[in-house]
């Protein structure tokens, strides 16, 4: 049965360019159904899914936004309209991957529609923003950003060979088939180079008893993309050993997870274990980049692109009634480890962050806020100890097993 590849544009406005990509992609043995988004013109070639469509699966109506021609309204209800037709194209089977091509406008719109689908679902956007800063619009998902390195205007020497390979990437994701695996029960685990070691062993650990592991790194979107996986129900369990983006979103680093970090497992009611590993740092570019208001505090060079600063005990008693009150929300089981001698490798004795009372400012924080039923286990070892990170795995297994 040939694969079907949805392909989103306006084809009002570059419906030239994504006739070209149709036939490419038809040309290499899939079916398209092709969604478009145009407002203002008529469709170069008849779509499947026509803009009136579009308009009123966003809440609005195609003439209304003709009349009004307020680009800014246009846009937002596309957006939203793309999004739940690509939602319903994929819950009805209809489509096995989907592609889109734009500048800034066209690049909103195709990859609101890929968000919209489940990790794994192939994805593939063109676009001129995709050699800067996609975190935007790639956000948890896994949007593979092509550079279209000239604009999407026009059929020519250059933009020829750039849609030919994206209508092969494409195909060739649609095409390929998935060995079957023997699939174990999924762990979610955070982890920074900091951590890396008790990560690590907590990993070996859980995987001698047929779990699997996914690794998240602690960057801020490897947070929220481990929350989102979480919130999807793709995860038994979650060794939340790396929490530090929390430092950054109190201290207001570069690294931060946003306000929700640590809330989906409490909604999912799956076991968790909580660790406040690296909450002793907030993560900065080059030195130069750190604001100005930081000036006197503690810092460490981790490489010459990322400066390390010690937070304060103030701020960590914000993290641990912030802790507390994500957990607090958990309808599954819970727990707290404390690592007494360091929440990271540089936080030990004789290390630049080397800070006691940040450690007990966090705990009392912590136990003064959180309910009576979750416990918090202070064990005399720095994070990066075997012995800790055995107990935090055998924590969760406990969990797991109840």
């Amino acid at each position: 049965m040939k694969k079907t590849i949805a392909i989103v544009g306006a084809l009002d406005t570059k419906g030239q360019e994504f006739a070209f990509l149709k036939s490419e992609i038809e040309k290499r043995g899939c079916s398209t159904l092709v969604v478009d988004t145009g407002v203002l013109g008529e469709a170069v070639f008849e779509p499947d899914v026509s803009r009136e469509q579009v308009a009123q699966a966003g809440g609005s109506n195609l003439n209304q936004l003709i009349e009004r021609k307020d680009r800014g309204e246009a846009m937002a209800v596309m957006t939203k309209g793309v999004a739940e037709i690509a939602r319903e194209l994929y819950e009805g089977k209809r489509i096995d991957g989907i592609i889109s091509m734009g500048g800034g406008g066209g690049t909103v719109i195709g990859t609101s529609a890929m968000r919209s689908l489940p990790v794994g679902f192939p994805k593939l956007m063109v676009s001129t923003l995709a050699s800067g800063d996609t975190a935007p619009y790639v956000s948890t998902t896994d949007i593979t950003m092509m550079p279209s390195v000239v604009d999407v205007a026009g059929v020519n020497r250059i933009s020829r060979r750039i849609y030919t390979n994206a209508a092969g990437a494409i195909c060739g994701m649609v095409l390929g088939e998935i060995e079957p695996g023997d699939d174990k029960p999924l762990i979610a685990a955070s982890m920074f180079g900091n951590t890396t070691t008790a990560v690590d062993h907590a990993r070996q650990i859980m995987e001698s008893k047929g779990y699997e592991v996914l690794v998240f790194h602690a960057t801020g979107t490897g947070g929220q993309t481990m929350e989102a996986l979480v919130a999807d129900n793709y995860i038994s369990g979650v060794l939340d050993i790396t929490t530090t983006e929390w430092a950054d979103e109190v201290c207001g680093g570069v690294l931060s997870a946003g306000p929700h970090r640590l809330e989906a497992a409490a909604r999912a009611g799956i076991p968790q274990v909580v660790v406040p590993g690296c909450i002793d740092m907030c993560n900065f570019w080059a030195r130069d980049t750190v604001p100005e208001k930081y000036a006197g505090r503690t810092f460490y060079e981790w490489n010459p692109n990322v400066t390390l600063m010690r937070t304060t005990p103030e701020e960590n008693q914000r993290m641990g009634k912030i802790f507390a009150e994500k957990l607090n929300a958990a309808s599954g089981p819970a727990a707290v480890l404390i690592p007494l001698k360091g929440f990271s490798q540089i936080d030990l004795e004789g290390q630049p962050f080397y800070w006691p009372e940040t450690i007990q400012a966090f705990i009392t924080a912590l136990k003064g806020d959180l309910r009576q039923d979750i416990p918090v286990t202070e064990l005399d070892y720095d994070i990066n100890a075997p012995e800790f990170s055995r107990q935090v795995a055998e924590t969760l297994l406990a969990m797991l097993d109840n």
